[in-house]
């Protein structure tokens, strides 16, 4: 036993997964995520984004763009009211923040921050009234593309949005930041 003064000011820490590698954090309900099938052989790699519609995509593919966040550069909050945002991360890795706005959900003020990245979780489906926040904590462009369930409206765009640091979203964003 040391009596080193480091170990009395030390913070133990927390439990983030179970042994099956399961987080334990609250999620928000309807969110959903998953690591995409990744085949890899001397060749290179190949990852499904889509399969058919079946248990993750439960509604058809009608609309899809590819967006990219710059190195310590974040976008966000945005919500949607009638469409559900579903995210593929195609390189980097972000920092994704969700907050659940809707008043009749079971999580309603429920937030949750998950990572996108190729070696982990690749996909996350985002329901409508749920706030997101994209943070890149990486060092090069993270391009992702999303599949929206709903096509975008240029004259009556479905979003909302609020500045990242929004006292009306309860998430400290900035104790999260990456200290560059």
């Amino acid at each position: 036993m040391s009596n080193d003064p480091s170990l009395s000011s030390g913070i133990r820490d927390e439990q983030t997964v179970t042994p099956e590698g399961k987080p334990v954090a609250t999620t928000i309900d309807g969110v959903k995520v998953r690591s995409t099938p990744h085949h890899v052989d001397h060749r290179g790699t190949v990852f499904e984004m889509f399969e058919g519609v079946g248990d993750y995509w439960d509604e058809p593919v009608v609309y899809a763009y590819q967006f990219s966040v710059r190195p310590h550069q974040m976008k966000g909050w945005g919500l949607h009211e009638r469409k559900a945002d579903r995210y593929t991360i195609i390189s980097g890795e972000v920092l994704l923040f969700l907050y659940d706005a809707r008043e009749d959900s079971p999580t309603h003020g429920v937030s949750m921050k998950l990572v996108l990245s190729d070696r982990g979780v690749r996909q996350v489906t985002m329901p409508p009234y749920v706030w997101h926040l994209s943070v890149n904590v990486g060092s090069v462009d993270a391009h992702l593309v999303n599949f929206p369930t709903e096509v975008y409206h240029h004259e009556s765009p479905d979003r909302l949005l609020l500045p990242w640091d929004s006292p009306d979203i309860p998430v400290d964003v900035s104790s999260h930041l990456p200290k560059f």
